[in-house]
Formats: structure tokens, C-alpha cells, sequence
């Protein structure tokens, strides 16, 4: 078939290299505008018009899926469908009726679940024992339309958020081009979604990822490792803001008031509402992320010392 590919973050180029080894005709790709990144600000490409430049395929920029000029190149290529994966922006229905077949969205939850621009990050914070992926047809609405198919899998006791989309990253680009063939000679069948099990996944802000010492440890856990590697997991210390890595909760810890430090020869305990966690790694402001080790005897953190 006929392709456009629209996707921006490098959680999608799995797809777009399962696509270009499965032999669909890939006219183009539609991605997110070159933004200001790291410390110069200067204009970056995305990991997928960065993949489409190397490949010598025509990239598309519009600030806004609805601009006409937008509008009339896809018209002009005619694609007979346009896969989508993380493209960031919604697709008015004036974009979605231009391809013959529409847009096929790869999603990372089973729908219904997980509707939104968060979904992996969620089914961590929330202690969700299975994660997925879901191909589905887009529609206007938020990730309602009926979906091609789907795959499982298991959230490890470690996972983080960054652990886990790597995996369905993969898995779900093979369910991607499975769909897609089907839908070339003519096998594929979407399924309504349920009305039932419907939940919401918005991005996470900073507010969000903040610890909460008061939490039990079992939920400290999985704010941390829900919110890493982004937007980062922070608490503070002497008023001044420290980011987290994954913590490990420790279950016959010493009693600790939710936030206390305690240093010991080879961990750093913190307290929350129940047992204590072990810190990974601490990332000062202005500093490279260490352990929590290092970063303790640095700072010389005193007996009784809290995070805030």
C-alpha cells in the first residue's frame, strides 16, 4: 500500500523500520516542527523526521494538521492510508478523510483503557498488572475509534515507564504492519470498543511527578518509576529541588517518618507512610544524576534530615 507515516517521538521509528521492511510504498512522513532543545536552544529535528532525512523521504512539518498547504500535499500524494504512532497533535476529520483507508492508530494500552497522550505511565502509577498496545481506527474523538487488534504484556515488578514503552514499541510496530497487511488484502475487521472500562490518561506534569513521602512505599515506588525517565520523578532537599531515580522498597526497614533520610553503609533509606524505600540514583540541580551514596556523604546529610 500507499503510506504517509505520521509519528514524532523515537518511540516510533520501530514502526516506521517494521513498515519499510514489510515493503509498503512509504511516500512521506508527518511529524511535529524542528524544536529548541539543550542548552543552546537550538532547532532539532524529531527522531522521525531525523529517520525520513537519512532515508531521502519528503517530511512534513504543518504546525497544525488542519493548515491547507498540509491539507493539499496529502491530498496530492494520495496515500492509501496513514499509520500513525505518537504523532502529537490531533488529526481534524477534514485530514482523516483524505486517505482512502483513514488513519490507523498504534496506542500503547488495551483499549478502552488508558485513553490519551499517557497511557504506559499511567498503567505503572496505577499498579496495572498488564500493559498493551492497540490498533485502532482514529476518529475525532479521543482514541474512541474500533480497534484492528491488540497485544499483552506483563508489567515487571522494575519496570519504569521508559522500560515498558521500549517494549511495546517493538511488539506493537510488528502488530502495526500486521494490521496494515490485513487491511491491503482486504482481511481486516475493526471492533467497536466497549462502553465499559473506559479511564483517562493525560500527560503527567511536574506536580505530578513530585513524591509524596506521606504515600505508602508500594505507591512512592511507582510515582518514581512511573514518572522516569519523563517528566522525572523530584522531591526536595534544603529547599532545593532534587530529581529521583527508581527507588526499591525495603520491607523490614527501620521505622522512618515519611521523607526522613537515614545513611548507611551502602544505602540511603527514605520514609514514607509505611516501610521505608532504598534511593538509586539522586540528581542535584546543575549536577550529573549519582548514587545515592555518593550524593549523601556529598551533601553530608545529618541525622534527622528530611526530604521535603
Amino acid at each position: 500500500m500507499r503510506l504517509v507515516f505520521a509519528g514524532t517521538p523515537a518511540v516510533a521509528v520501530p514502526a516506521l523500520d517494521a513498515i519499510a521492511a514489510a515493503g509498503h510504498e512509504l511516500l512521506a512522513v508527518v511529524t511535529r516542527p524542528d524544536a529548541p532543545a539543550g542548552r543552546g536552544r537550538r532547532l532539532v529535528r524529531s527522531p522521525v523526521g531525523a529517520w525520513a532525512d537519512e532515508r531521502g523521504i519528503e517530511v512534513l512539518t504543518p504546525e497544525k494538521p488542519r493548515e491547507p498547504e498540509f491539507l493539499d500535499r496529502l491530498r496530492s500524494l494520495a496515500p492509501d492510508v496513514v499509520p500513525v504512532v505518537a504523532y502529537g497533535a490531533l488529526v481534524p476529520q477534514v485530514a482523516l478523510d483524505i486517505p482512502a483507508k483513514g488513519w490507523i492508530n498504534l496506542h500503547f494500552s488495551l483499549l478502552p483503557a488508558w485513553r490519551g497522550a499517557a497511557p504506559v505511565q499511567h498503567a505503572v502509577l496505577h499498579g496495572d498488572e498488564l500493559a498493551g498496545a492497540s490498533v485502532f481506527q482514529l476518529e475525532a474523538g479521543l482514541d474512541t475509534g474500533p480497534v484492528f487488534g491488540t497485544l499483552t504484556d506483563e508489567i515487571r515488578p522494575g519496570d519504569t515507564s521508559g522500560d515498558l514503552l521500549e517494549r511495546l514499541a517493538v511488539s506493537g510496530a510488528g502488530l502495526l504492519v500486521a494490521v496494515l497487511d490485513a487491511i491491503a488484502s482486504g482481511a481486516a475487521r475493526a471492533e467497536p470498543q466497549p462502553a465499559d472500562g473506559v479511564s483517562l490518561a493525560p500527560k503527567l506534569t511536574a506536580e505530578d511527578a513530585q513524591v509524596r513521602w506521606t504515600d505508602p512505599a508500594f505507591a512512592v515506588d511507582r510515582r518514581i518509576r512511573a514518572c522516569t525517565p519523563a517528566p522525572g520523578a523530584w522531591t526536595t532537599f534544603r529547599s532545593d529541588r532534587v530529581k529521583l531515580g527508581p527507588v526499591r522498597p525495603v520491607a523490614n526497614g527501620p521505622d522512618l517518618a515519611p521523607g526522613e533520610l537515614l545513611v548507611e553503609r551502602s544505602q540511603v533509606l527514605a520514609g514514607t507512610a509505611t516501610t521505608p524505600v532504598a534511593l538509586g540514583e539522586v540528581r542535584a540541580a546543575g549536577k550529573k544524576a549519582m548514587p545515592a551514596t555518593d550524593w549523601a556523604r556529598g551533601v553530608r546529610v545529618t541525622a534527622g534530615e528530611c526530604f521535603e
